[in-house]
């Protein structure tokens, strides 16, 4: 993961903060409240401009985990799903919705959050996360969602509710582990349960799934 540096906004009653290495030009913030979020102009991010229970809620909005807040005024903090959700985007990357922790595969934890956009191309130059190199290399998936094959290693059933642990190979794929549910680029739920491999290198014939198609990749 590249070296990022978090940027804080201040304001009365909430503080926003933004780390620029993570943000993937979502827009939800600039798109549902312009007169906060605004990156014509400097500093872009005006939190005093909207009452904090409005900028909170735009920034949970920010798919990427880019945008986060913190409230000074006595108001809650994010809440996440119950359950969590990896959300797979056409063409595009992975959003992670939950008590999210992603971690390399001695064990080393890269971040802990409530939202993520993991890379789901192969491509991105700050792995494991999105950096909108799909767009660059003009990514496209290569199945039908609705055609997903559930492989044998992926298990339902009983698992711990309160996180989603995420561990991720160099050369390999996603192991996620905890109560989770996959959701596709159509809305349709594709599984529901405790264990799955995701493809992180963009060559599975059986999106979102790993086949074990990155052993063939030089």
């Amino acid at each position: 993961m590249s070296d990022s540096i978090t940027k804080l906004y201040y304001g009365k009653n909430i503080d926003v903060t933004f780390d620029p290495k993570r943000c993937i030009h979502a827009a939800e913030c600039v798109n549902k409240l312009a007169r906060v979020f605004d990156t014509s102009r400097r500093p872009w991010i005006l939190t005093d401009n909207a009452e904090a229970d409005e900028v909170a809620r735009v920034v949970e909005l920010c798919p990427s985990g880019a945008l986060h807040f913190i409230r000074k005024d006595g108001g809650g903090v994010e809440q996440p799903p119950e359950k969590s959700r990896v959300i797979v985007e056409a063409d595009g990357p992975l959003y992670i919705q939950g008590r999210v922790i992603i971690q390399s595969e001695d064990g080393k934890v890269q971040i802990e959050d409530t939202r993520v956009a993991l890379c789901r191309c192969g491509e991105s130059l700050n792995k494991p996360f999105c950096d909108n190199s799909h767009l660059a290399v003009m990514y496209q998936d290569a199945c039908k969602f609705s055609n997903v094959i559930i492989p044998d290693s992926a298990q339902s059933g009983e698992g711990e509710a309160d996180c989603l642990k995420i561990t991720f190979k160099e050369t390999g794929s996603y192991h996620l582990d905890g109560q989770f549910e996959i959701i596709g680029p159509n809305g349709d739920r594709l599984f529901e349960g405790t264990h799955a491999s995701v493809c992180r290198c963009g060559k599975s014939l059986n999106q979102p799934f790993c086949d074990r198609s990155h052993r063939n990749i030089v």
